[in-house]
């Protein structure tokens, strides 16, 4: 089993995982895409170990990951069950860089942007009224980092969560100011998998500038309303080739029955 080098919740190169990692996040994705459903109870220590080629501590360090994420639940003479997913650690930048490794879960994915509707429009009013100016500086920066490289390569996804990071921060509210890594995680991970058969069909950055114009301005309501266009319009990138499949499906459908 070798180490996967992947990709941190604000677009940067990791290094390789190490082994137990590695494992982790196997186990993680089966879990989250449903391969492996809640209740079901994972192999033992020994014959997971012996399966994959790997030390009984490497897999034991695997298996606390694991819970330390709310995926599974080890109880003496039970043995290690998939927990529920009402337990799971859903913003948890791993957790989110794994659910979106094959094609994310419907309710999942417009969970996520459910919360980001909430969370996001609510933080950047909060950034137009408290913002500083040095904070309004590096909102600016970030926007000129996304116009040189674009969302298709690295430095532009890195330039874009920090772009999301910020605003948060700039809300003064500390509450809010936590979600960072698990919004940022969101941001990145949607970002590349909305490219990952074909270009964005449109450049979101205008998006992100109307943000950025309103919380300059100190102009709540407009801050509040830009946000919730573009997370409603990334929800959209992020969706369509789900509703072009649906609808090439409904219209075969329809010609079936003619």
């Amino acid at each position: 089993m070798r180490p996967r080098k992947l990709l941190s919740s604000n677009g940067e190169r990791k290094r390789p995982l190490r082994l137990h990692g590695t494992i982790a996040r196997d186990i993680g994705v089966r879990i989250v895409g449903g391969r492996i459903a809640p209740g079901s109870v994972l192999e033992g220590e020994i014959e997971a170990s012996e399966r994959l080629e790997v030390s009984r501590t490497a897999y034991r360090e695997a298996v606390r990951i694991l819970a330390a994420k709310g995926l599974i639940e080890s109880r003496p003479k039970l043995g290690t069950r998939v927990s529920e997913p009402r337990h799971w650690h859903l913003l948890d930048p791993d957790v989110i860089s794994w659910i979106f490794t094959g094609t994310p879960d419907e309710r999942l994915l417009r969970g996520l942007f459910e919360l980001r509707t909430i969370v996001e429009p609510a933080a950047a009013a909060l950034a137009a009224e408290r913002r500083s100016g040095e904070q309004l500086q590096a909102l600016r920066r970030t926007l000129d980092r996304m116009a040189e490289s674009s969302l298709a390569i690295e430095a532009g996804q890195q330039a874009d969560c920090e772009f999301h990071s910020t605003l948060l921060e700039a809300s003064g509210n500390p509450f809010l100011a936590s979600l960072t890594s698990g919004v940022a995680a969101a941001v990145s991970w949607t970002t590349i998998f909305k490219q990952r058969k074909q270009p964005l069909p449109r450049d979101p950055l205008p998006d992100h500038e109307r943000v950025y114009e309103a919380v300059a301005a100190r102009d709540a309501a407009a801050a509040r309303a830009a946000m919730t266009e573009l997370v409603r319009l990334a929800l959209l990138d992020t969706t369509r080739d789900r509703t072009a499949r649906g609808g090439a499906r409904a219209g075969a459908r329809r010609a079936s029955r003619r």
